[in-house]
């Protein structure tokens, strides 16, 4: 079974769509601003992936975009106008930042009743004790594509490859709470991690979000597991007009023989995350209406 991200998320517009009717009824349009600093590629094309989605089902969204150069103090100062809108409910700042901004700061600048990607320190406090206020849009999506394609983590071994502090770690944290779509039991491997292959091959459910092509094997796969690969890698590929194409931290073609369901790269996660972001930004407008 081949999880399809896109029609999970389109799914999950279509519920938000009438709430944000409802809100702009009330005077209330959600608003969401996405903050760009510098040319990224891949950036540009995330933000505009997420505006257009903010238009499909009427929430007002704008970019702003900063040159390359932008000093901290000058990308903190614009957040703090954002903070102060009231016709904006979601901002993000769009990962990576230039290397003379210190990303930590630019985190916890923005309003914890704004933060709709879930990740001011205040707000992952609220998600690690079971009380969040935002659920973080990718792990939420992953979480969402189980429960939505019938794969509920409740009392299965979840194996999560990659720490950070955008899918690794958050992810763990959604899922061990004891509510709807938690009470998994959740290992964490990194690149410290002994026997990797051999704990990988243990898990019910896996999740592959460390940023390497290609590099879960059907090998590192129990037979009948279902797999979530949260990578996006741009590989080389001459037969492709860009030179490049989009590939998963999964051998997609191998490990589908093992799986028992696989998400896709492009059109697994990602739509995902997407979606979970508006969802996100309608329950701040929600909340401040």
């Amino acid at each position: 079974m081949v999880i399809d991200g896109k029609a999970i998320a389109d799914q999950i517009k279509a519920e938000l769509k009438p709430q944000v009717v409802a809100l702009v009824d009330r005077g209330a349009t959600p608003g969401l601003v996405a903050i760009l600093v510098g040319e990224n590629p891949a950036s540009q094309v995330y933000v505009r992936s997420k505006a257009k989605a903010c238009e499909e089902i009427g929430i007002h969204s704008e970019i702003l975009e900063l040159p390359e150069d932008t000093q901290e103090e000058t990308l903190l100062a614009e957040i703090g106008k954002l903070n102060s809108r009231s016709d904006v409910h979601g901002i993000l700042v769009q990962q990576p930042l230039p290397r003379q901004i210190r990303t930590e700061k630019a985190v916890a600048a923005v309003s914890p009743l704004k933060d709709v990607d879930c990740f001011h320190p205040v707000n992952v406090g609220l998600l690690l004790i079971g009380a969040p206020r935002f659920a973080p849009a990718t792990p939420a999506g992953v979480q969402e594509l189980l429960m939505r394609s019938g794969n509920d983590p409740a009392g299965k071994h979840v194996v999560i490859l990659g720490r950070s502090n955008i899918v690794g770690k958050p992810l763990a944290a959604l899922l061990i709470q004891k509510t709807r779509g938690g009470n998994a039991t959740v290992t964490v491997c990194h690149s410290g991690t002994n026997n990797l292959a051999g704990i990988t091959r243990t898990a019910d459910i896996l999740v592959a979000a460390i940023g390497q092509p290609h590099f879960v094997r059907a090998d590192m796969v129990r037979p009948g597991a279902v797999v979530i690969d949260v990578g996006i890698n741009r590989v080389p590929d001459p037969a492709r007009k860009s030179g490049a194409r989009l590939v998963g931290d999964v051998d997609f073609d191998a490990v589908r023989e093992v799986a028992s369901a696989i998400t896709p790269v492009p059109g697994g996660v990602g739509p995902m995350t997407i979606a979970m972001l508006l969802k996100n930004t309608v329950q701040a407008a929600s909340g401040a209406a």
